[in-house]
This record gives structure tokens, C-alpha cells and sequence, in this order.
């Protein structure tokens, strides 16, 4: 399989996480909808995801180790987002609002 040049260093993969993480972070922290606060987490868990797997890949040899890592940040993910999405459909039922600031009303 041919590989583009690019693609041939830890460095690379690394940063492209990083910038995931840093775009996730960022979305977390910004954004007062559910919905968009699940989409960063996704792009956390994603980076994370390819983190293990550019590890893997250049440093440890066993090939499965980080494959089996990032299936289960994928399980973890699918499970965290249908969770949350259920969380926020029963929110936005009861408030008509799904704005994360509105919702600490609820604690009382």
C-alpha cells in the first residue's frame, strides 16, 4: 500500500491530534449547546483514538495493542453519545431549551 510522504512520521499524526484535541477543547468550553458539547467530546475521544493508534504504529510491535485501545474509545464514544443524546431529546421535552447554562437551574 502506498502511503503519501507526509504520512511517514509520528509528528504528523501527533499534531493532527493535537489540533483535534485543542478543536475539541475549544468547542467544549465555548459552546453552550448540548449537542455541540457532544460533538467536541467526540473530537477529544477521536483524537485520543489517534493517538493510541500513531503510537502503535511507530513505536510499540504489537499491531492489535492500539487497534484494540481505539475500538474501545469508539465503544465508549458510541455509548457516550447515545447517552447524551437521549439526555438532551428528554431536556429539550421538558425545558424546550437545550442550553447548558440554563440547565443548572435544575439542580434545585
Amino acid at each position: 500500500m502506498i502511503q503519501p510522504q507526509y504520512f511517514g512520521s509520528l509528528e504528523v499524526y501527533l499534531f493532527i491530534a493535537l489540533a483535534l484535541f485543542t478543536l475539541g477543547l475549544y468547542g467544549l468550553i465555548s459552546r453552550p449547546g448540548l449537542i455541540a458539547m457532544l460533538i467536541s467530546v467526540e473530537l477529544i475521544l477521536n483524537a485520543a483514538g489517534l493517538n493510541f493508534m500513531a503510537f502503535n504504529r511507530f513505536l510499540i510491535a504489537d499491531k492489535t495493542t492500539g487497534a484494540t485501545f481505539t475500538l474501545f474509545i469508539m465503544g465508549l464514544a458510541a455509548a457516550e453519545a447515545a447517552i447524551a443524546l437521549s439526555i438532551a431529546v428528554a431536556v429539550y421535552r421538558y425545558r424546550h431549551s437545550i442550553i447548558a447554562d440554563e440547565l443548572s437551574e435544575m439542580k434545585d
